[in-house]
């Protein structure tokens, strides 16, 4: 059976080809851009004393210039990389934290002075938003032991996630029950 489709399919491949080679054949063209002119040929251009003396030719100007970019690098000191690590030994207790270990986290014991936990950050985020008033922006950072102009772009530009539940308007909508 696949002979005969493959019969059939070759005799519509090879109807009346020769009618449309030449209908093909007789079709216009479309025309190829015009090349741009040029007085040199691009084969024989090393050959032309102008072009050669300027790839050659030092330009002072350029040379110049590279010399005013070089840049010279160096190793720092060792007192300058001390004092570093000086700064980061100065940690502080964590002031709040997850009890036990729920998410498979190493429990951290303290940061450094000026960084703060995530869940210490929620936990400021969150009483800042609920008593402004007992919670200001100088009681966060002595609190934390922070940066006064970092508490007050964090408590200004973080906002801790909030979820609202918004009671149906009717008794006779459907509701999921908590388990």
């Amino acid at each position: 059976m696949s002979k005969m489709g493959a019969r059939f399919a070759r005799l519509f491949k090879n109807f009346n080809i020769e009618n449309r080679a030449h209908r093909e054949i007789g079709k216009a063209k479309p025309q190829t851009a015009p090349r741009h002119p040029t007085h040199i040929d691009p084969i024989h251009s090393t050959q032309v004393p102008e072009i050669s003396d300027a790839i050659h030719k030092k330009n002072d100007p350029l040379l110049v210039f590279l010399k005013s970019v070089y840049v010279e690098s160096k190793d720092p000191t060792l007192k300058a990389s001390k004092e570093v690590t000086e700064e980061e030994e100065v940690r502080r207790p964590l002031v709040y934290s997850l009890p036990e270990d729920p998410y498979g986290i190493v429990e951290i014991t303290d940061v450094p002075k000026g960084k703060l936990s995530i869940v210490e950050a929620l936990k400021a985020l969150s009483n800042h938003k609920n008593a402004p008033q007992t919670w200001t922006v100088d009681k966060v950072a002595q609190e934390y032991s922070l940066d006064l102009k970092d508490t007050k772009a964090l408590l200004e530009h973080f906002i801790p996630f909030e979820v609202k539940v918004i009671p149906p308007k009717t008794q006779d909508a459907k509701q999921i029950k908590d388990t």
